[in-house]
């Protein structure tokens, strides 16, 4: 085997850890409120997003070519410095490792932070004087940092909108107490000046299992322009749900991808297919852990609100790719569910105190790993 394909191999199994770890922190934030609001099962809310993803991965071939340039290092280290293969390796491993250990505790962090820190890291041990960190700046960290701001505010905004276009449409919102699959009651919502005297019971001879559990659940009842709401409801939310991922999908993969691209030894095409079946299989292999905080540990949420959260999300996360701001997904996403958490007075502040601390020390880790990785690799690849 000859040294360039050492070389490209050496480049790759970095570039595909990383993607690996991606989807496996990251593929499920995009349905997190389809599960978490009992729309749908996890596999299948996982099913619809590795489908969604992929698809966004493959639409960044053509559409996200700023990312790609973004995150090549290109405008922040000297040329010289990122035609080492020590640079995109060491960028890669620290980035991935840092994700993985995330994964491994359920906590939902950034790729785009890891990257980031990973970048800072390497490039300043790398290029001390010639690192250009007024760049780093304003081309990555301040979208970071303002794009789950934007999220808080739009869902705090959107939900309360929502919910006053629903009561005006004259769409109830009622609780069923539920246990297992069975219903034993249902209380209408209570409105201004209305008295409720009785639960309203259905059926009257609930059918009672051993090890169920009791849960109870908010449902719409009532339609919109002639069509039933909740069925309106679920299938908004599902395609929002759907528009999430694929945003996703175009927004990180490009980021890694342009790893496997800094050796210029494989085509745009192959790198972005090769990064989105491993962040797939990532997702596929080893999403539970974050599923779970991001669906069950940060707010407890109705479909309507969960639609609301997937709205601000996409729309956010799609409108950064268009203009190649390297945006979380995570920032996004989660920062849309503590804005509904906070309107609902729902939010779980411990958990998401504990996240937002993950989100805190992302940045220097991967920035430490950088120094150490490219410290151990410089000199020994070339």
């Amino acid at each position: 085997m000859s040294s360039s394909i050492i070389v490209v191999v050496l480049m790759m199994i970095p570039g595909i850890f990383l993607a690996f770890t991606n989807g496996a922190n990251d593929n499920f934030k995009g349905v997190a409120t389809l599960y978490g609001s009992e729309t749908l099962s996890y596999k299948m809310a996982l099913a619809w997003a590795t489908i969604t993803t992929l698809l966004g991965a493959i639409a960044a071939t053509f559409f996200a070519e700023k990312l790609l340039h973004s995150f090549s290092g290109k405008g922040l280290v000297p040329a010289e410095i990122i035609s080492l293969s020590s640079f995109g390796i060491s960028i890669a491993l620290s980035a991935a490792l840092t994700v993985l250990l995330a994964t491994l505790f359920g906590f939902p962090i950034s790729t785009t932070h890891a990257l980031t820190g990973a970048l800072l890291g390497v490039g300043y041990i790398a290029s001390p004087q010639g690192m250009d960190l007024s760049n780093l700046y304003s081309s990555f960290l301040a979208p970071l940092l303002v794009s789950p701001i934007m999220a808080i505010i739009g869902a705090g905004l959107l939900y309360p909108l929502f919910s006053f276009l629903r009561k005006k449409s004259q769409i109830t919102r009622e609780s069923c107490l539920c246990l297992g699959n069975q219903v034993v009651s249902v209380q209408p919502e209570l409105t201004a000046g209305a008295q409720v005297n009785a639960v309203i019971s259905s059926p009257s001879f609930p059918m009672l299992q051993v090890g169920t559990q009791m849960s109870c659940k908010e449902q719409y009842q009532g339609h919109f322009f002639g069509i039933n709401a909740k069925a309106l409801i679920d299938t908004v939310h599902f395609l929002s749900s759907g528009l999430v991922s694929f945003a996703r999908g175009l927004n990180d993969a490009p980021k890694i991808a342009a790893l496997l691209l800094i050796g210029h030894s494989l085509s745009k095409e192959v790198s972005v297919a090769t990064i989105g079946i491993a962040m797939a299989l990532g997702g596929i292999l080893m999403a539970r852990k974050v599923a779970e905080t991001m669906s069950h540990q940060i707010t407890s949420m109705n479909d309507g609100q969960a639609l609301s959260a997937n709205l601000v999300t996409s729309v956010i996360v799609l409108g950064a790719s268009r203009l190649g701001l390297p945006v979380s997904t995570t920032h996004v996403s989660c920062g849309a569910l503590f804005g509904i958490g906070a309107v609902t007075k729902k939010a779980h502040w411990n958990s998401i105190f504990k996240i937002f601390l993950s989100w805190v020390i992302t940045l220097p880790i991967a920035a430490l790993l950088g120094l150490v990785f490219f410290s151990l690799l410089n000199g020994r690849i070339s």
